[in-house]
């Protein structure tokens, strides 16, 4: 059985190959991209072992199915290698989440402020969220100035996206403004 990257299943899609092909009749076309017309399968499958390759069926649904004369192995591969490529520039921005509190001390907000940018350079969405306990609830522009100054801080890597106001909570989401624009003014600066 075929299977890509040696025994785990694959990305691609198995095709059905050689003896594995069910029609009587197959719309060929060659290794070039020549369509070579309708020939019966077992002719197909002679023309794919004269030039030392496989016949693989890549349109199953039209009728005659269409085959192609290819070396399989070679095709998956090419395969494999284009949707990881393509998965890999389809970087998907988390949320995380950065916790904080409304009597925090100078040295932890620092701490905090620099996890928080850390997280947007990496080009995630960033939730801050902050929980009042006891009589802090009394007291929700503590809590807002403190995310405030978090804000102000990322000002330069992200824009406010939302905010939400609760009970006991308050949490404001960070969205990142570009995940180019860091990495590139670096580069410029060294050069």
């Amino acid at each position: 059985m075929n299977t890509a990257a040696g025994g785990r299943k694959g990305i691609v899609r198995d095709l059905p190959v050689n003896r594995r092909i069910r029609a009587r009749e197959v719309r060929l076309i060659g290794e070039d991209g020549e369509q070579l017309g309708v020939v019966p399968l077992q002719k197909a499958l002679q023309i794919a072992y004269e030039r030392g390759l496989d016949l693989v069926q890549v349109a199953s649904n039209a009728t005659p199915p269409v085959c192609r004369v290819l070396d399989y192995g070679k095709y998956k591969y090419e395969q494999t290698k284009k949707e990881r490529k393509v998965k890999r520039g389809q970087r998907v921005g988390l949320l995380r989440e950065v916790r904080l509190r409304p009597k925090i001390e100078e040295h932890d907000l620092q701490a905090k402020i620099k996890t928080t940018k850390k997280l947007l350079e990496e080009g995630n969405k960033v939730k801050l969220f902050l929980r009042f306990r006891g009589r802090e609830a009394a007291y929700p522009e503590l809590g807002w100035k403190v995310l405030r100054r978090v804000a102000e801080e990322c000002k330069d890597l992200a824009a406010i996206s939302s905010s939400a106001n609760e009970e006991r909570t308050i949490s404001v989401v960070l969205s990142p403004l570009s995940l180019k624009k860091p990495k590139e003014t670096v580069t410029d600066a060294e050069a």
